[in-house]
């Protein structure tokens, strides 16, 4: 399985949207459930927003957390203490573990970075007991990223490459409404359930926002680093000029609304 997520160092993936994914993940437990003694698996754990919150629950009998990225793999491995919690390395079009082996599986922003997301979400069905619950969330580019949406459409008035980029963005799959929905209902899942989460994405100033998108971190960091030196210095001038919006530099808050889904495997 390839991904369209592009990461270079946890640290960067992290500042670009690792402390986001925690504020989110509480939101998605409420909504995914969970119950004493259980079984989970976390599927594209990155750096373990989820697998470390989930860990909480101090009832839950096991987590196993996979991911596609060594990169992730690694620093997730890192900061984990808790022996119920097993982080390894795999692909979530091929998940390697039996059926009926969890009693929930757990996606946080994961699946709209997957080209075969239905394969996927079949997978997940797979892997978890009937009665059991599959549950993933994504962000909504089009309509539901306030901040993004202010980057990605300042970049598309400067260029083609940026229009073309944009659309990319907006895109992706899972992220149209109804969407995830229907892809639960065609993999046989059923009392499929859609929900909006949101949270604000809080930055103290703009080299908050852009550190890591300059590294060259995630979809549009990765745009960045195919402009040459003069673009690239247009373009951060022209998200900068957005970002103050005739103001002095300093902190600013974006309300971002994620996609949620679960369904039960019959």
């Amino acid at each position: 399985m390839t991904s369209t997520f592009t990461v270079h160092a946890a640290s960067g993936y992290e500042q670009l949207m690792g402390r986001w994914s925690r504020r989110l993940a509480p939101k998605f437990i409420d909504f995914a459930g969970l119950a004493s003694g259980e079984t989970i698996l976390d599927v594209g754990c990155g750096t373990g927003s989820l697998t470390f919150e989930l860990a909480k629950s101090t009832d839950l009998a096991e987590i196993q957390a996979i991911d596609f990225s060594p990169v992730f793999v690694a620093a997730a491995k890192e900061k984990n203490t808790d022996p119920r919690i097993t982080i390894s390395q795999a692909d979530a079009t091929a998940l390697p573990f039996a059926d009926d082996a969890f009693d929930r599986a757990l996606a946080l922003l994961v699946l709209h970075f997957v080209p075969e997301a239905g394969k996927a979400m079949a997978e997940m069905r797979r892997v978890v007991r009937p009665g059991g619950i599959v549950a993933a969330v994504v962000w909504d580019h089009y309509g539901g990223m306030t901040g993004m949406r202010m980057m990605i459409d300042t970049i598309a008035a400067l260029s083609e490459s940026g229009r073309q980029m944009r659309s990319r963005y907006c895109f992706q799959p899972m992220m149209q409404p109804g969407e995830m929905k229907r892809t639960f209902v065609e993999q046989g899942l059923a009392d499929v359930t859609e929900a909006e989460l949101m949270i604000r994405m809080d930055y103290a100033d703009f080299n908050d926002l852009w550190a890591p998108i300059r590294a060259g971190e995630g979809p549009l960091g990765k745009y960045m680093t195919t402009l040459d030196t003069a673009e690239r210095e247009r373009v951060e001038a022209a998200v900068r000029d957005a970002y103050q919006a005739g103001r002095p530099d300093g902190p600013r808050s974006f309300a971002n609304v994620a996609w949620a889904c679960r369904g039960i495997v019959p």
